[in-house]
């Protein structure tokens, strides 16, 4: 089978591309290398010769004409821009990247004959501030997005739907809960995890924004690239919860990360960011029965791999285009 992943450098598609080879598909790669690195396809090299690497804006035409000539049977859609702060400040970027060329995906998926879309959804920034009695919450509770970013995975679901009743282009919407795990950059927008283990192993004080007592649903990222593995032929038409169930406060995590780390260093505080959710938590009941799946990393041994990934230096290495391609890639 051939597949396609946008956002396939980057930290989840990478680890999702892994998974997919050694599952033994040829797998494609979109990717326009904008917060996605050369480097986290590193391992997918040694797996075998079903990869092929595409740099591409999604929200360029050429890929319809992509899609026309590698015609993949299913598409894993996680390109996007990543960052709720930012699409509160820069909205119509925003809307640009993760409606625009999401659109443009699923529109190109349709005209290539593709049979299903996977969409890398948003559990946290979707169902918007729910009251803590409401916690964790299902896929049926109200949608109340309160960033641009939210609000566009919102409407890419809303569009995912309707080519599904249109077209009979299949899809699987997947509300991811706070991912973490190797291969996150702490530089970016990262992932609170990756930036405290950095910080942690550095001797580096750590910045909580608020009082440190949010809440998060943190999923390790070999539990979420099950899920994905599992949507390419279950859960049709379906927004499904991937997550853990269960509220772990920014607080609890940092104590944690500090004593696997054997750290004193305790954190200082800033004030909360404009459109952040203060609890989060996802019910993962409907995944397990439509996907036969659930989380079983728990948190203590999801964050010392992250801190043993950190230690081994994989940031460091670094690949240039020159150095990713043999020769007879095309």
């Amino acid at each position: 089978m051939r597949v396609l992943v946008t956002g396939g450098a980057g930290f989840i598609g990478s680890n999702l591309v892994d998974r997919l080879l050694a599952e033994g598909m040829e797998v494609d790669v979109v990717d326009d290398l904008s917060s996605g690195s050369l480097a986290n396809l590193a391992d997918a090299r040694s797996i075998g010769s079903g990869l092929k690497f595409y740099q591409l804006d999604i929200c360029s035409q050429e890929i319809f004409e992509l899609f026309k000539i590698r015609r993949p049977e299913v598409v894993f859609h996680l390109a996007a821009q990543i960052s709720v702060t930012k699409s509160v400040r820069e909205p119509l970027l925003d809307a640009q990247v993760n409606v625009l060329g999401s659109l443009q995906v699923i529109e190109a998926a349709r005209l290539a004959k593709t049979k299903k879309v996977v969409f890398s959804a948003s559990g946290g920034s979707l169902y918007g501030d729910v009251d803590v009695q409401d916690l964790p919450v299902p896929e049926s509770h109200r949608h109340d997005p309160r960033s641009p970013y939210g609000l566009a995975k919102k409407v890419v679901g809303e569009y995912l739907a309707l080519y599904r009743e249109l077209y009979g282009l299949e899809f699987t919407a997947l509300a991811l809960a706070n991912v973490y795990g190797p291969r996150q950059d702490p530089y970016g927008e990262g992932g609170v995890v990756s930036i405290f283990a950095d910080n942690l192993l550095h001797s580096k004080q750590s910045l909580i924004y608020g009082d440190g007592e949010q809440t998060r649903d943190f999923v390790f990222v070999d539990d979420i690239v099950d899920a994905f593995a599992r949507a390419r032929t279950k859960g049709s038409g379906l927004l499904l919860n991937i997550a853990t169930g269960q509220q772990i406060s920014v607080n609890k995590l940092y104590q944690v990360m500090a004593d696997a780390a054997g750290s004193d260093i305790k954190a200082t505080y800033a004030p909360s960011r404009e459109g952040e959710v203060l609890a989060s938590s996802l019910d993962p009941a409907r995944a397990a029965i439509h996907l036969g799946w659930k989380s079983w990393t728990p948190l203590e041994k999801g964050v010392q791999a992250v801190l043993d990934y950190f230690k081994a230096g994989h940031r460091s290495k670094l690949l240039s285009k020159d150095d990713f391609f043999r020769k007879d890639d095309n």
